[in-house]
This record gives C-alpha cells, structure tokens and sequence, in this order.
C-alpha cells in the first residue's frame, strides 16, 4: 500500500539544482536508503519530508495522522535526568513505560549509572545519542536519519542495525556507512543527475543497474546521432533532386520528430592518493610500557601499553567511545606527552595525521585554495584546485574562506591536505565521518594502495574487515594489542556486550539446582522444537524467493547486454522487445521483493517471539 507520494519535486539553491521534476512512492513497511553523492539534496529531501523547507515545485503527501520523526541536530534539553529526557519521546499512552526507554539507551552505549545525570555532563557525542534514543523511542510512522552512525561506536551501531531491521514502520537512512545500509534497507532511492530513482534491493544493485543503464543509453545517443548524421547527408545531397523531394521531405519530418538525446555528463569523482615517503627501515615506531592520563592524579586512559609499528602494518584501533583511542593517536602524532613510558621513532619517520580536533589548526582567513597551497611550496593553483574539486570544492567553492565552512567541510579540507602531505606513517581518526558512500569506497581503495603503515581508528567494520592486520583494543578497562586481523578478533574475543550475555547465562545456570536445570532444559528443548517447526518453512520460502529473484536479476543482465548490442546495431525491433521483457521482470522482481521483504518480517517476528520465550525463560 502507497503510504507517501513525491510528484513533480523540484529544489534548488540560487543556480545550484539539485533536482527537478522527481517523484517516488514509499510504501507500507519500506526501509529505504538514501544516496548520492554530498551536496546533491540528500538532507534536503528529508527536510522537505519533515515540512522544515517547501519544494519549489510539486507536492508530497502523506496519509492522515502519519507522523514523521527524525534525529535533532539541535542540542536542547529540558529535563533534569538522561532518563527523563529521553522518555520525552514516548506518546502519550506509553507515559510510564520507561523500560522502552531504558532497553534504547542500554543499546546506545549509556549504563544505568548514566539514567539520573544530567544531560549537559554527557559530551557532544552522546547527547546527539540521547536524541537518536529519544527518536526511536517516540516510534514515527516515518523514521528519518541522517548519518545516525557518526557518533557511535561499534557495539551501538551493531545494537542500531538489529533495532533498525525489526522496524516494522517506513523507513529513510542516510549513512556513508554501506554494511550498515545494506543490512538494514528493503530499497534503494538514488539522487542522480538531478532526479531520484528508486528500486528494490541494496546498494550494489542499484549502481551497478544504474551503470548499466547509462552504457546502454550512451551507446543508443550514439548510434542515434549516427542515423541522424546520415539522414542529414541525404537531405543536403538530394534537397533539390525533383524526383526525390517526396522522400526528402519525409526525412525531414522524420528529423524534426526525432527527440535528440542529451549526452551525459561525467559524473564526478572523487579520487585519492595519498603520497608516499621512502620506508626509512623495518621497525618504525615503538611503544614501550605507555600511559597516560589528562590529569596528574587521575585514571589512567592508557595503561601499560607496548607495542611495534612495521612498515607494512595495518593497525586498527577499537573500543567503546570515550575509552582513549583518539587520545591514543594523539600521543603516536605527538600531540600529547606520555605520563610514563617511552614512545621511539625511526628517524625518516614521516607522519600524516588526519584527527578530529585538527580542524582548529586551519587558518580561518585563508580560502580553501590557499590553505592548501600553504602545504608545499611545489603545489600550484592548478594541482589546488584539481584536489580541492575532488572534495567537492570545484570552481567558486574553492575561494570560500574556512571561517564560513561547517564542521564537515572543515573535515574535507584537513583530508584534501594530506593529500599533499608525503608520509610512511598515516594516522586517521575516523576519516569517513563526512564522506559520502561514493567517497568512502575511493578511500578504502586508497588505503589499501598506500605503501606505507597505517594506524586507523574507525567504528566502520567494512574498513576494518578489509584494511587491518592488527588491532589495538580498548576493553572494559585495559587496552592491549591483539595480533590478529578484525575477524580473528570477533571469533576469539568478540565485543564485550556479547561476552557478558553469556557469562551471565553461564553464572545463572551454575547456580540453579540440578532437578531445576533438568526441566529448564527441557523446556528449552521443546521451544527450539516449535522455533523449527515455525521457522524452518519461513526459511525455505526465503531462499526460494531469493533464488527466483536472483534469476530474474541474472535474465535482467544478459538483456541488457544484449541490448547493448542491440542499440550498437541500429536493431529497433529487438531494442523494443527486450525494453518490453525489461519492463516485466522489472515488474516481477518488485513483486518478488515485496513478498520477500512480508515473509522475512514473519521470519523476524516469529524469531523475535521465541527469543523472547527463551530469554524469559533464563530470566526464571
């Protein structure tokens, strides 16, 4: 059922368009995510679906009574406990009932010590948590977030995932974090080339479709301005041959008729590179028994610890928010001093450091361009405004002045910058934070092709699956190296929240009487009896869903090739009837998806239930 419709949507900014003449449907139960590139009206549709700004044109309508919530950027608060606040965001008929609450905040990443402080003692990051819990809690009909995931770590963006995909209302996330997008979604809606596309499935479907539908219409616009070009020839050649005029003027017709198809501009991309310093040698940095504390006689964030970083390291940094990992790599980028301990260097060690409080280190009245030009002497205006348009400052955008740019922008600059920093040693603080998805999948290229040692904090678990080798991890109290890559490390230690669940259960049931556990086990075993029962054909069901859909999407390519082959050919008849073919699939396959995106809802709810059997039951 169509619960919200776009038509004819138009936006722009003085001469800046960011689309016109767009529209799509969002229907019940949809889960949808937003992309396109920064700067093409992501945060502006969703301001537009809240009421805060009016499109220029077109309408968008909503059902009566349909509520809308998002995540406030604004950092206000009203009451005097986290707790309290945060219940704000439960209706009317759910007043008193802050277990709701509670179970939000928990997976957030507060403790129940936090429940009866006051919101201004929480930092930045986790007052922009407690609107995130005061959003989920209120349960709109119409749940928009805008980049959710940049004050998190990863255990909240893992609990943030799981809460998302049993969201049985609408749904539209933006996030520059793919796995976390792709996980959650049952859509793709894409801004691009001033209009918005939208089509079922994730990410990777949807671009890659999207490809393959500009080669196809770039090798039709071409074969078409060929025929064109030789209907022109004609009509010059034989425009005042008597005999041939009739056939003349029908070509001339023919012409006039003719829609000329527009070719595409390149889309723009954002590439990096990051340049590279000679490796001095082997070892080039060691850590020996390092601590440190931001007060002489206070706890220590870092304690004892050791560690050697070789040219070819990959070292991940991990752990809960606010437990020194920043801090960390402010002490590796010698910003801070140790209390103790000894921190050596190679002495050709050359460091690039990209970290989140070096925006202040920018000169406020300098323009992009020259704040990039202050980096080295060799670097023209010619290679400033090349890198600087790689980051979304082409032409004007790059005589902005840094004092008028927002936080992001501010981000970008400091990255554009060690752009043109050489190093062997590259220290990043959550570099994707203000990046766009497009953006991210370049840096991760970058990175991998950077032939210098790497020291990356990150709650991205795509960067960390894919880049590290090493990890230094900050857990509960302690912090220590882990000498293994990401997955390793989620097989032999996991996350902390998933290390208590099963201490706790292993306590409990040491603690119950053996008769007692005897019938719990018994009772367990008859819920695992139904859960299969109830499960097993939902399950079937799915991965027969997923196997047709699979095949329509394979049939889906090899028409598109051969319409490629088609357009290449001037073949107007086998164009029209694979576009036909295109048209049904395309029309299965939303059928399929939808019937998918029912029985996997079942699939959840049902598995949600006998988890809730079973959890009652540990609970006694």
């Amino acid at each position: 059922m169509t619960l919200i419709k776009a038509v004819n949507l138009a936006k722009a900014y003085g001469e800046q368009v960011l689309f016109t003449e767009a529209n799509f449907l969002i229907n019940q139960g949809e889960r949808i995510g937003l992309v396109g590139r920064n700067g093409y009206g992501k945060t502006t549709l969703l301001r537009l679906l809240t009421g805060e700004e009016e499109p220029d044109q077109g309408t968008i309508t909503f059902p009566k009574h349909y509520t809308v919530g998002h995540l406030e950027q604004q950092l206000s608060f009203t009451r005097p406990t986290l707790l309290a606040e945060a219940c704000l965001g439960l209706s009317a008929a759910q007043q008193g009932e802050s277990w709701r609450v509670e179970k939000i905040l928990l997976g957030l990443g507060f403790v129940k010590a936090d429940f009866q402080r006051p919101p201004a003692e929480f930092s930045g990051g986790f007052q922009v948590r407690l609107n995130l819990a005061k959003v989920l809690a209120s349960e709109p009909n119409l749940l928009l977030l805008d980049e959710p995931s940049n004050y998190l770590d990863i255990t909240s963006i893992r609990w943030l995932v799981r809460f998302l995909q049993a969201w049985k209302n609408e749904l539209i996330l933006i996030t520059h974090d793919r796995n976390l997008m792709d996980q959650v979604i049952t859509h793709t809606l894409g801004i691009h080339r001033q209009k918005l596309r939208k089509l079922a499935g994730g990410t990777e479907k949807f671009y890659a479709q999207l490809a393959q539908e500009e080669e196809i219409y770039e090798k039709t616009r071409i074969n078409e301005e060929k025929k064109r070009k030789e209907i022109e020839t004609f009509i010059n050649r034989f425009r005042y041959k008597a005999t041939l005029s009739t056939r003349v003027q029908s070509r001339v017709k023919m012409l006039e008729k003719q829609e000329r198809l527009e070719k595409l501009t390149k889309a723009e991309e954002l590439e990096f590179s990051f340049p590279e310093a000679p490796i001095p040698g082997k070892l080039i940095m060691e850590a020996k028994k390092l601590s440190f504390s931001y007060q002489p006689s206070g706890p220590l964030l870092i304690d004892d610890l050791s560690f050697t970083v070789r040219k070819n390291d990959r070292i991940g940094i991990i752990g809960k928010n606010g437990k020194g990992k920043s801090t960390l790599l402010r002490l590796l980028a010698g910003d801070l001093m140790p209390v103790s301990g000894e921190l050596r260097h190679h002495p050709g060690l050359q460091t690039a450091y990209f970290g989140q409080t070096n925006v202040e280190r920018l000169q406020p009245d300098h323009t992009i361009l020259e704040e990039l030009m202050a980096v080295s002497p060799t670097c023209t205006t010619e290679l400033a405004r090349k890198i600087s348009g790689a980051f979304m400052f082409s032409g004007d955008l790059a005589l902005k002045k840094i004092s008028v740019l927002s936080g992001g922008e501010k981000s970008r600059v400091l990255m554009s910058k060690l752009l043109l920093t050489p190093s062997n040693l590259l220290l990043l603080d959550e570099p994707t934070n203000h990046l766009d998805m497009e953006a991210c999948d370049s840096l991760v290229e970058a990175l991998d092709a950077y032939n210098g040692a790497l020291i990356l904090v990150t709650h991205n678990e795509m960067y960390l699956q894919a880049l590290v080798n090493k990890l230094i991890v900050f857990d509960r109290d302690r912090v220590f190296l882990f000498n293994g890559n990401y997955q390793r490390f989620l097989e032999e230690i996991g996350w902390e929240t998933d290390q208590e669940r099963e201490a706790a259960k292993a306590e409990e049931l040491a603690s119950t009487p053996s008769n007692h556990r005897k019938a719990l086990r018994q009772e367990r075993a008859d819920i695992i009896t139904r859960r299969s029962l109830v499960l097993r054909p939902l399950e079937a069901r799915i991965n027969q869903l997923e196997t047709a859909i699979s095949l329509l999407e394979a049939q889906l390519q090899q028409n598109n090739g051969e319409l490629i082959t088609a357009s290449a050919a001037g073949d107007g008849d086998a164009i029209a009837r694979l576009a036909k073919d295109n048209a049904a699939i395309n029309e299965e396959v939303e059928q399929l998806y939808t019937e998918l995106a029912t029985v996997t809802d079942e699939y959840e709810q049902a598995s949600a239930a006998f988890e809730a059997e079973m959890e009652n039951l540990d609970a006694g």
